[in-house]
């Protein structure tokens, strides 16, 4: 246990789940979509739609679709920042299923991008992404974070890991699940540092590829 796990993290409080975790499903969205954000659907399942407005969980949501992490003074006014930089955010309490009672689902809209993501707070600010463009992945955003949507071909993951391998970055999880054989597929993995602007290109200029994000390292420790 990491003296992060005891006083949890550094943050506009009151609540490291409600709120820091809140705030980085928010960034994740924000990183995935690649561009200025125009337009939420925040959908709130359980006790983050129970509770979350005494915890400043639509507050830290909104900051993170803004771009700011946790300790952003900026985060207990998100609603007028949101205003200011022209992003409409709509809530909904939804009913998710069988996931953690902390959890988002987010989909997000600017001007020629769309991203969906669903995630969980589990706790001293920690998050647990599970799903990304309507398919399933399994990462923190403790480590930078590579995603690919492409077409399901043979050798693809082959392809993409000796990729990594050549950019001199050690691959630390991943995860892989496809529509159907032959559909449209994601890959998520967690590196040991960040891509090259280089390798990013490679893989975008893949003829299966049709969608590429390099998530930043979004928690310390």
């Amino acid at each position: 246990m990491s003296l992060l796990d005891m006083i949890g993290p550094v943050m506009i409080g009151p609540s490291s789940s409600h709120t820091a975790g809140a705030c980085r499903l928010g960034l994740v969205a924000h990183w995935l979509l690649g561009e200025a954000p125009k337009a939420a659907t925040i959908g709130l399942h359980a006790s983050f739609a129970k509770t979350g407005r005494g915890h400043g969980t639509h507050l830290a949501l909104v900051a993170g679709l803004l771009g700011y992490s946790p300790d952003d003074p900026r985060l207990p006014r998100a609603f007028a920042e949101a205003e200011r930089a022209g992003l409409n955010v709509e809530f909904r309490d939804v009913d998710l299923g069988d996931v953690h009672p902390n959890t988002a689902h987010i989909e997000l809209r600017g001007e020629t991008q769309k991203v969906t993501v669903q995630g969980s707070s589990t706790g001293g600010g920690v998050i647990l992404v599970t799903q990304v463009q309507g398919l399933g992945v399994n990462f923190s955003a403790a480590s930078p974070t590579v995603l690919l949507r492409y077409q399901d071909a043979v050798g693809m993951i082959a392809r993409v890991a000796s990729t990594v391998a050549a950019d001199g970055v050690n691959i630390a999880a991943l995860t892989c699940t496809r529509e159907n054989r032959g559909g449209q597929a994601l890959l998520a993995i967690e590196l040991d540092a960040p891509l090259s602007p280089e390798a990013l290109a490679f893989f975008t200029a893949w003829k299966d590829t049709n969608w590429v994000r390099l998530l930043p390292k979004l928690m310390d420790g």
